[in-house]
């Protein structure tokens, strides 16, 4: 189980640390956007440069998981990530929702691996 948790670790922090870099070094291109709500949406968070923010933490959070030190601060931080894409997909854009679903098995279960660090959070 040990493997799979530094499998599962290292994939995510890898997805998160080449797709959050994207944000600032463009390697990837930059696509058209998506029409109606969902263009107008990235539109504004370009325009207002808060797409920065959002790249620099997901670069930071997958960072955190590829180190392997403060893994749970890292999975709090693509945890909120993690809604914004989820509610993104639910309520802009329905397509696409394949990254996201690979993304949350990673982080549940990477979450219920480290899940002695999140224990005062879910204490009653």
């Amino acid at each position: 189980m040990k493997i799979a948790t530094i499998i599962a670790r290292v994939l995510l922090g890898l997805i998160f640390v080449f797709f959050g870099s994207n944000f600032f070094l463009h390697f990837l291109g930059n696509p058209p956007p998506p029409p109606g709500l969902a263009g107008e949406y990235f539109h504004a968070l370009s325009a207002s440069g808060y797409i920065y923010v959002i790249g620099a933490l997901q670069f930071i959070g997958g960072l955190l998981l590829l180190i392997g030190r403060f893994v749970p601060l890292g999975l709090t931080i693509l945890a909120a990530m993690m809604v914004n894409i989820w509610a993104f997909h639910i309520l802009l854009a329905p397509a696409g929702f394949e990254p996201a679903i690979l993304v949350t098995v990673l982080e549940i279960f990477l979450v219920w691996r480290y899940r002695g660090a999140f224990a005062g959070i879910v204490r009653p």
